[in-house]
């Protein structure tokens, strides 16, 4: 077990919405400048909208479950009138201990938000009519796709923290995991991420990025 991920604070970020701050690594869960309003813009402005235009159903696949916000906010969103039916897929390797996401202030429904985290792993299951759920305990580097995705969440920790999953390889394998005109969003706007994404297959853009970051990377299967 790698003890350095396991070793976390809960801190306080710019918007007063909580993270998680792993010491060893200088790393945090979201972005410091607010980790509520980087998840909205990233990943629900950027990719999520941008994905349900037309959709009657999606299927989302995010690396890196960590505190679960973002899976919150899309299971949020799911329930709204007109959304599109959600299976969510989501690889976590060192997941959060349930003590830890109660303490975390993302919304006042706590039972439910809870419920994400307590969904058990390696299973497919229905927290409503709208948005099923499956938390795969595995490595980017280990998963095999059993279906294609619309939508991918990009949210692994910063290429400094975990460079192995930044690579063209890791894109290849994205890539055939997708539906055609599917889309994926990340944080990151590294020039060598980038690259590795084009050397894919992708044809990806840079676009505004989240208060505190000039840029971040959306890319597409066209």
């Amino acid at each position: 077990m790698n003890e350095e991920f396991y070793e976390r604070e809960i801190v306080t970020s710019g918007d007063g919405s909580f993270t998680i701050f792993l010491p060893h690594f200088n790393e945090h869960y979201h972005s410091h400048h607010g980790a509520v309003q980087e998840s909205q813009h990233v990943f629900m402005k950027m990719g999520w909208e941008e994905a349900i235009k037309g959709k009657s159903s999606i299927s989302i696949l995010e690396v890196g479950f960590g505190t679960g916000l973002n899976a919150w906010l899309v299971y949020e969103a799911s329930g709204r009138t007109g959304s599109p039916k959600v299976h969510y897929v989501s690889l976590e390797s060192f997941p959060v201990d349930v003590s830890m996401a109660q303490q975390l202030n993302y919304s006042d429904r706590v039972e439910e938000f809870t419920m994400l985290h307590t969904a058990p792993w390696n299973e497919s299951v229905a927290l409503s009519d709208s948005y099923t759920l499956e938390k795969l305990q595995c490595s980017l580097l280990d998963f095999v796709p059993s279906g294609k995705y619309d939508l991918i969440f990009f949210d692994a920790f910063a290429p400094r923290v975990q460079p192995e999953l930044w690579t063209k390889d890791v894109f290849d394998k994205i890539f055939n995991a997708m539906n055609p005109d599917g889309i994926l969003v990340t944080y990151c706007s590294k020039g060598d991420v980038r690259r590795n994404m084009i050397a894919a297959g992708f044809t990806v853009e840079k676009v505004p990025g989240p208060p505190g970051k000039r840029e971040m990377l959306r890319a597409r299967k066209m």
